[in-house]
């Protein structure tokens, strides 16, 4: 049993009723709404492949941005504490999801490449390396069965 716990809750509710509930495939709409007490709601849906609206956030996009952001959470961490300044931060996550001929998916890689701007002087070799402490420590990274790679950039300002 791990040391600490830490639980979640969300609500996700269906808003996809046209009328005749799931009465056939093309006969419901994908979209839902993803709540969590005292924050924002997020409008999702399925991917525009899978019948969902592309105005949405579909789950892959939401799992992506999980990975992205769980990474720069522990790189900021690491930074700060290594005298790293870091002045800006913008990842461009990319991930591929495989399905099989039955229709399972799963994602098979996912490359984050964030681009961080370090105040000029402040260790730009170590602001790389930090990268894979963040990697080693991220909860959702360490949570799936696939090849997490990073091809940070560092530029000094």
């Amino acid at each position: 049993m791990s040391e600490k716990r830490h639980e979640y809750q969300v609500t996700v509710t269906w808003q996809g009723n046209a009328g005749t509930g799931t009465s056939g495939y093309r006969d419901y709409g994908r979209d839902h709404l993803i709540s969590a007490a005292g924050k924002p709601d997020i409008l999702g849906s399925a991917d525009p492949a899978f019948r969902g609206d592309p105005k949405r956030w579909n789950p892959e996009d939401l799992f992506l941005a999980s990975l992205s952001a769980c990474h720069k959470l522990w790189y900021l961490h690491f930074c700060a504490v290594s005298g790293v300044i870091v002045i800006a931060y913008e990842d461009h996550a990319e991930g591929v999801m495989e399905m099989d001929a039955n229709g399972t998916g799963r994602f098979t890689d996912v490359v984050l490449r964030p681009t961080v701007t370090i105040k000029r002087g402040t260790f730009p070799e170590l602001a790389l390396d930090l990268h894979g402490d963040a990697h080693e420590k991220c909860f959702i990274a360490n949570s799936v069965n696939f090849p997490v790679r990073c091809e940070a950039k560092i530029v000094e300002a």
